[in-house]
Parts: C-alpha cells; structure tokens; sequence
C-alpha cells in the first residue's frame, strides 16, 4: 500500500532512535487513522510477542471508527487470517503472540488518575483523534511503554492523531513546532486534504461547503481559527495587549498567584494603571521567600500594602497573613457590589475575569513583555477564558480551572494573577444572598 508524502515523513520518525512523540494530521483527509493502523500492524509483525495499544477518548468511537480502519486495511494486505479479534476484551491477538489492546481514554471523574490502566505495560500506543483526550492521558499512556523494549531494542513511541483544537495538542506540538522550540524528542507533521493525491474532488468540495469555523479547521489545517461562543476574548485582541503601549500608566498594584501544587507557578504582576510592567514566575517557593519577594517588589516600585492582593486559597492564606494590610483573594466568595448593585456572577472569580475580558476587549490593558514563551502562556490561558453553561438563565460562570488544567495541561496561573488585579475595580463591600 503507498503512502503519500506526509505519511512516509511520519513513518521515518517511527523507525529513528530519537523521536518518542508524534502528532501527525491537522486537517482532514491526510490519512491520519490509516497511518496509525498500519504503524501498529507493521510492528505487530515485525516483533512477535509485542504489546501495542490503540487508544481513543471513548472506546464506542473507536470501534465504530477506528477499528474499521484496521479491518479495512487487513483486508486490502490480504492479512485477516493472522489475527483473531475478541470483542469483549478488546483485544487483537496475531499468531505470532502480538497483541494490540484497545482502550477508552476518557477522563471520567471516578478515575481522574486513570487507575483504569492499571499496571498495563505495553510497547507502543496509538491514539487516535487525540485531541479529545486529556494530556494527562497522553502521559500515562507514554508512562506505560516499557514492555520488550530492551528485548528488541526499541525507542519508545507514542503517536497521535488530529484535527486542529485549542487545547494541550497545540500548546505542545502545534505552537511549539511554529516557534521552532519543539524538544528534540517530539515531531509535529501537518498533512493538508490537498496532500492526499487519492481523496476524491467532491470530498475536497464538500469541506469547502462546511460552515467556516469547520472549513478553517479541517481544509485550511487553520489551528488559530476559533469562532467557539462560550470565548469571552478574541484571540486578536489577546494579541493586541502585547502591543497596547498607549495605555496610560496610573496608580500601582500588585497581584499575586501562589503556587499551590508542584506544578503550578507563582506569578507576580505588578501593575501601573492598567499596565503590566512587570512579571515575575517562579517555581513552588516557600511562604517566607514569596513573602520577601513581594515586600521587595513592593519597595521597589512603591506600592502600598493596600494596593496588594494575594490568591489566599492554600498556601496563599500564609503569604497574606505574613503581609500585614494586603488583601487576600478567596476565588469562591461573594461578588463585589457595583454601584450599590448585585450582580449575577457565581463567585468573585468569575466577575473578575468577566471585567479583565471586558477591559482586554476594549484594549485597556497592556503587558511589557518579551519574552516569547510567557506570551505564549498568557495567550493559551486567555483563550480559555470562557462561559460555562451558556444556554443557561442562572448566575454567569466560568469554566473550571480543572477543566482548563484537562484542556492546557498545566494551571492557568498567568490568568489568575491578571484576573485578581481586578479586585480593585469595584466598590469593596460585599452583598448577602
């Protein structure tokens, strides 16, 4: 069977000693599940005894799907006499003892830890429509490629598949690939439906009839194309707050994200008016050392304690009670009153990121900074500032962090140090249900 280019670019990634991350697809039409299959298929016969896995985020789209790829292409390579199909276990055992399993991926809140897997150890994995799991799936799954490796000395492989999407596969491949700041161990490919030399003319027309939303995604391959209605910020306008250098500076503050888990940062911004003039992100520090910095930070550019405000939620609350006449920032309390008003937001956090949406649409905010990786992070996190249930008539909210966290990979800690500094555009008094 003959592989059209982008394929054959993927495939000399599978076989090299060096590469262990794949993401290959972007578009519709690039043969994206096929490749995967026969990758899977080769090594199921190449090495008997292996163990492969094909992933995807819900095992009934696989089967529906995938799965009738492989049958597809088995049937072509005349090979569907070498393996037996069981379709309770999910398995697929060939006659020379290889096994491909096949697994749902989905993040379902009874096993946030994908215990699922359990001690699985496999030898490669395929996923399919990667975009639709987590990345903390993706890592588990990576953490399970051990088996009979050194048996056949064998780099260990993931690779995915994909449309475009606005979650951790762009943040890590995708953009990353832009920047030319992809590890070494990590390949993007995008295969356009115009690379495909076999797909049909009318297939190529009919992605061309799709509403544009689709049309920018699956025939452009357009991974910043995102017309999604829950999105309280335009991706331009995120752009522009690199570049508003005509926002007046004014009076100084400081907001303040303290790390709570390993792999959050602490973030300081320190503020002049509305200007960000300066950011400073650190790995998990001690409450005294953060305390310090602040007091520092404070001194230098002279802000007020008043004029200082500090996530409390966690360790936070040990910062603000070190920092005499600060204010602490509790995510899940009351909203702020506005002109004597009360105002239908779920919580504090989520009236101050409709106000930091509403003052970053109106280009009234301007962040110096140069550093190419901090704006990236900034951005990500920006575009997923979004309404959650938004064919609801209740009180406005906010997507989770935790779902934000499934979505990036990481915590949205740059936009929760902006989203604080906010506090201070309301009337400090709190209303009561």
């Amino acid at each position: 069977m003959r592989l059209i280019s982008k394929q054959e670019n993927a495939v000399y990634y599978l076989k090299d000693n060096i590469t262990k991350d794949i993401i290959y697809g972007g578009a519709a039409g690039g043969g994206k599940s096929a490749l995967g299959i026969l990758w899977i298929i080769e090594q199921c016969q190449t090495y008997p005894g292996t163990r492969w896995l094909i992933g995807r985020s819900k095992l009934k789209s696989l089967k529906e799907t995938t799965l009738n790829t492989f049958f597809e292409l088995t049937t072509k390579l005349q090979i569907s006499k070498q393996f037996n199909y069981n379709s309770q276990s999910g398995v697929i055992t060939w006659n020379n003892k290889s096994e491909i399993l096949l697994k749902d991926l989905f993040l379902y809140p009874a096993d946030p830890n994908f215990d699922g897997l359990g001690s699985l150890e496999i030898t490669g994995a395929f996923i399919d429509e990667c975009n639709q799991i987590t990345y903390k799936a993706w890592q588990i799954v990576k953490s399970r490629i051990r088996y009979k490796l050194n048996e056949y000395n064998l780099t260990p492989k993931i690779l995915g598949t994909c449309n475009p999407s606005k979650n951790w596969v762009y943040n890590q491949f995708y953009l990353k690939d832009k920047n030319n700041t992809i590890e070494i161990d990590k390949k993007f490919i995008q295969a356009l439906p115009k690379d495909n030399p076999h797909l049909p003319a009318s297939y190529l027309e009919s992605l061309l009839t799709l509403d544009e939303n689709s049309k920018q995604r699956l025939y452009f391959g357009n991974w910043e194309f995102d017309n999604d209605p829950s999105k309280l910020i335009d991706f331009d306008k995120i752009q522009n707050v690199f570049t508003n250098e005509f926002v007046e500076g004014g009076q100084m503050y400081i907001s303040a994200d303290i790390a709570r888990f390993g792999s959050d940062k602490m973030v300081i911004c320190v503020w002049s008016g509305f200007r960000v003039i300066d950011i400073i992100s650190l790995n998990k520090s001690s409450i005294v050392e953060i305390a310090q910095l602040i007091r520092e930070l404070a001194n230098k550019y002279k802000v007020t304690m008043s004029n200082v405000i500090i996530d409390e939620d966690g360790v936070g609350g040990g910062v603000v009670d070190m920092l005499k006449g600060c204010k602490g920032f509790i995510n899940n309390s009351k909203p702020l009153l506005v002109e004597n008003q009360i105002v239908q937001y779920q919580n504090l956090k989520t009236q101050c990121y409709f106000k930091l949406s509403e003052l970053i649409q109106g280009d009234k905010i301007y962040i110096k900074c140069q550093e190419q990786t901090i704006i990236d992070d900034i951005t990500k996190e920006l575009e997923m500032v979004k309404r959650d249930k938004i064919d609801s008539d209740g009180k406005l909210r906010i997507i989770s962090k935790e779902t934000v966290k499934q979505s990036i990979g990481r915590s949205p800690d740059y936009s929760d140090a902006l989203m604080m500094r906010m506090y201070f555009c309301f009337e400090q008094t709190f209303f009561t249900f």
